[in-house]
């Protein structure tokens, strides 16, 4: 039998696994190439772990030691997989590294999905914190969602902007609006948008604003927004200052601001105001942020082009 190394250089057949799997040999090129492709590959699964934190930003917490971990049981597997089916593979070889990603993605998806239902909710910082904070990025403040301060009646035109700044935070970062609070950061309460509900009470308020969200959102982008109320005194008055916690949507959220299949629009949060996207600007946008989507994402943006140009979709 030929040595080679200290080690059998060829096998009789009889002594194959059981499980038709060739017996794996050990010589110095093999634990050269191990050498040199553990440290990589190890950068490789922080690289992916890294990458997959990235993507999920407020949607989930992920400790970059849990998405290493896990992308590198990812690469082991995907190595693995790609050993067993082709027995003369090395770890360079582009079947064995698409399995490796494939298998790593895997894994950070289902690993993800697992804790975004196991983790506890963060707890909500007290308002009153929040408005000390000022406006930014993740925090808007709106005096009322129905009531025009300025005629003193109900306008609808207020009450698109609250959809507005909502569709903006699902489709950023994520982030808080206070209804109640006027952009000095004064406490203005509900008391005028509860004149114009049906019974004057935070109950019936949030039930018309969820009812107001789903028919300006969809039932979908509607149901991922949380919201509750702090009691506050305003000029001796008891009320309350509503508010509106929205994640990062894991898909585009688009605003129809009318009824009779008005055009639906995109709305981002920049800095700390809500812009609208253009029809290119909003592909491009949605492209980047949600690329696993962009098929059916494009498809629905052409169908709302063509109804705003008057064309059948």
């Amino acid at each position: 039998m030929i040595m080679r190394n200290g080690y059998e250089a060829a096998r009789p057949p009889e002594e194959r696994s059981r499980l038709g799997c060739p017996i794996v040999e050990f010589g110095q090129d093999s634990v050269i190439a191990i050498a040199v492709a553990l440290p990589v590959w190890l950068l490789v699964a922080y690289l992916i772990g890294q990458l997959a934190r990235w993507l999920l930003r407020g949607r989930v917490s992920l400790s970059t030691s849990s998405t290493t971990v896990i992308a590198v049981l990812g690469v082991s597997g995907g190595m693995l997989i790609g050993g067993l089916i082709d027995s003369a593979s090395n770890p360079w070889s582009l079947r064995v590294v698409l399995l490796a990603v494939l298998v790593t993605t895997a894994l950070l998806a289902m690993f993800a999905a697992v804790a975004a239902r196991l983790q506890p909710p963060r707890p909500a910082e007290p308002v009153q914190e929040l408005i000390r904070r000022g406006e930014s990025d993740r925090l808007e403040f709106k005096s009322s969602a129905r009531w025009n301060l300025h005629t003193k009646a109900r306008d609808e035109r207020i009450e698109l902007v609250i959809a507005k700044a909502v569709s903006g935070f699902l489709n950023s970062d994520g982030g808080t609006l206070l209804i109640g609070v006027n952009d000095a950061g004064d406490v203005i309460g509900l008391a005028n948008d509860f004149t114009v509900v049906k019974s004057p009470d935070a109950d019936r308020f949030e039930l018309w604003l969820r009812d107001y969200l789903a028919t300006a959102l969809g039932q979908t982008a509607a149901g991922q927004v949380v919201i509750d109320f702090t009691p506050v005194t305003v000029d001796g008055a008891d009320t309350y200052v509503c508010r509106v916690t929205c994640p990062a949507s894991p898909r585009p959220v688009f605003l129809r601001p009318g009824k009779g299949g008005a055009v639906s629009e995109l709305w981002v949060r920049i800095g700390n105001s809500t812009r609208q996207l253009k029809v290119d600007e909003a592909v491009d946008y949605v492209m980047h942020r949600w690329p696993l989507g962009v098929g059916r994402t494009l498809s629905a943006q052409l169908r709302a082009a063509a109804r705003g140009s008057g064309t059948a979709a």
